[in-house]
């Protein structure tokens, strides 16, 4: 036997310290879990998703291409599609957001039949050239987004939204 025996008192607080200090850590682990966690995820930022429109059939007047990718919401997996007004310029591809900066409705490209060389927003009339920018005196607030674009095996690859540079 040791020469200092545990009391009946102490013994209980031990117990009850060890048992307190599981119950704490027990309840810490999935909060430090959940702060910690978004870190340590791969991140798919700068990803291209793929779209059925070659390159090569690509023409200075601007094609509506619809592509379709996977979006995690939480628990919830749903397939978006989202669509880009697509054309060449010289070598360079462009892609732009359909998404007006008004209201966020939708623009079409010649929509108007009086100015058919534009992008035209019916939810209020506006307007924007063929780069993307807003044109005086319609209701849109800045230019169309641009999308990043890349080629692969001759087919338009699209990205994320950016600024827009040709303006």
């Amino acid at each position: 036997m040791s020469k200092n025996p545990v009391s009946r008192r102490q013994f209980l607080g031990y117990t009850l310290t060890g048992v307190g200090g599981f119950m704490a850590a027990s309840m810490l682990m999935p909060m430090v879990r959940f702060a910690v966690d978004p870190v340590l995820q791969k991140k798919d930022s700068g990803d291209f998703i793929a779209t059925s429109q070659k390159v090569s059939d690509l023409t200075e007047q601007p094609v509506r291409v619809d592509f379709s990718f996977e979006q995690v919401d939480g628990w919830y997996t749903s397939d978006v599609t989202n669509s880009a007004w697509v054309y060449k310029e010289g070598d360079k591809v462009v892609a732009l957001s359909p998404v007006c900066k008004h209201l966020g409705c939708t623009v079409n490209w010649g929509g108007d039949p009086a100015q058919p060389e534009q992008f035209f927003c019916p939810c209020h009339l506006g307007r924007y050239e063929k780069n993307g920018k807003n044109i005086a005196g319609t209701p849109p607030l800045g230019p169309l987004d641009q999308y990043e674009v890349s080629e692969k095996d001759g087919f338009v690859m699209i990205g994320k939204t950016i600024a827009n540079e040709l303006v």
